[in-house]
């Protein structure tokens, strides 16, 4: 059995992020989606999440298997929800962003073991409610989420570089806990 953990991430890691974050891109793109295709996340936004304390690393055996940003707070592109509802609107939450798993490293669940540990981060800091966005192409990350308990509660439009608006446009999960 391997040694599996999550821990903070250093800007010693951000080579190794990018290459994860790389092959997650070559992923969607192969899928179809639009999603990341448009130079997001970049190493500017990896390099704020690491100094902001906000970016987790994947540990199997000493190797760093995949990324994550969790914010705990307010994200601005959770204010407006369409067709749908959030059902949490008072207490905090923390939001998980940017999660990728590297190459060679596929296929052995790591995406539920990394949620699990950040779900367990934020609990331990009082955190019961969690939310997360994806495109309606990313059918892997839907189908992770959805199995983790997340449910379904509307359509948001995230600010990022994009082609067309519709681009932005992402289904909106949450938990509470």
């Amino acid at each position: 059995m391997s040694l599996i953990y999550i821990k903070r991430a250093t800007q010693a890691a951000l080579p190794t992020i990018m290459q994860i974050i790389d092959h997650a891109k070559a992923q969607l793109k192969a899928d179809g989606s639009p999603q990341w295709q448009d130079g997001y996340p970049d190493a500017a936004t990896l390099t704020q999440d690491i100094s902001t304390q906000q970016c987790w690393l994947l540990m199997v055996d000493g190797q760093i298997a995949g990324t994550a940003t969790m914010i705990i707070g307010n994200d601005a592109n959770y204010r407006e929800i369409l067709n749908g509802d959030w059902q949490n609107t008072s207490d905090p939450y923390a939001t998980v962003h940017r999660i990728a798993i590297g190459a060679g490293f596929g296929g052995q669940h790591l995406s539920h073991f990394f949620f699990s540990n950040l779900i367990s981060q934020a609990y331990r800091d009082g955190i019961r409610n969690f939310r997360i966005d994806t495109h309606d192409l990313n059918k892997r990350m839907q189908a992770v989420v959805t199995g983790l308990g997340y449910q379904y509660r509307g359509k948001i439009y995230v600010d990022e570089p994009a082609e067309n608006h519709e681009d932005n446009a992402r289904r909106a999960y949450e938990l509470n806990l």
